[in-house]
């Protein structure tokens, strides 16, 4: 679904992303690793058009989407989250969920004004789905609650839900898992499985923690100093050398004799 070419990104002479490529096969959920400052992150603004890249190609289902603006993207169903949660604070759950599609009648003065008929029947429509997110999510209790009062586990649920507000193709979660005590992180990881298998939802995901990683993803993607250090299942990464040195700063050779 997601192929990368070469990818590229300089900042002044620095290049956070260099000559980067894999793809993302379509209903796969795929992992993203890397120690710190491996350009994991930068990587995915590329993709989704926050920066445009100094080099190299992003296709989705073979077209050409390199530079497109994240509001082009949303339209052709490639969504993201972030590290850190961006929520409307002073809306509720339930309307943090209603804001997401996009084009909706009542935006526009004209409609708010004089297409009020079907502004009430669209946000019926959409007052339906975000109650259907809102169960699949098993957040029913937190409906009406505004979403600056949620807890860092709980703003990452509402992301998810987000997403699931209009028709996703690919949906990048950056560290999905960052501040999320491990019962909280059970329920997204169970969310993110059952959008992956029962609506066939296709993931890239960064994320450090290993065990939620290997629970999820095949397959995983190693980043390191801004280019692709290794792809492969969690055990075959985890048993490579060179991802060894890259979060360690030795491999396997140098180990004294002995050593696990």
């Amino acid at each position: 679904m997601i192929k990368i070419e070469n990818l590229s990104k300089a900042f002044g002479g620095f290049y956070a992303v260099n000559d980067a490529s894999f793809h993302i096969a379509k209903g796969s959920i795929t992992g993203l690793i890397g120690p710190n400052g491996a350009g994991k992150t930068t990587l995915f603004n590329v993709i989704a058009g926050v920066h445009k890249p100094t080099a190299g190609k992003v296709f989705l289902d073979g077209e050409d989407i390199t530079g497109l603006p994240p509001h082009e993207l949303f339209g052709r169903g490639m969504l993201r989250t972030f590290q850190i949660a961006h929520e409307f604070s002073t809306m509720t759950v339930r309307e943090n969920l209603l804001m997401v599609p996009g084009n909706q009648t009542g935006e526009t003065l004209w409609g708010a004004l004089f297409s009020r008929v079907d502004v009430a029947a669209e946000e019926a429509v959409l007052r339906k789905k975000a109650n259907e997110v809102i169960d699949f999510l098993q957040i029913s209790h937190l409906a009406d609650e505004l979403a600056g009062n949620l807890s860092g586990g709980q703003k990452k649920l509402l992301e998810l839900g987000r997403t699931m507000m209009v028709d996703a193709k690919v949906v990048f979660l950056d560290e999905v898992g960052a501040g999320v005590n491990r019962t909280l992180l059970n329920t997204i990881g169970d969310a993110i499985l059952r959008l992956n298998q029962e609506r066939g939802y296709t993931f890239c995901m960064i994320e450090h923690d290993m065990d939620f990683i290997g629970r999820l993803c095949d397959p995983v993607v190693c980043m390191a100093e801004g280019t692709v250090l290794a792809e492969g299942t969690i055990d075959e990464i985890k048993s490579n050398e060179q991802v060894i040195e890259a979060y360690l700063g030795t491999g396997l050779k140098n180990k004294p004799k002995g050593a696990a």
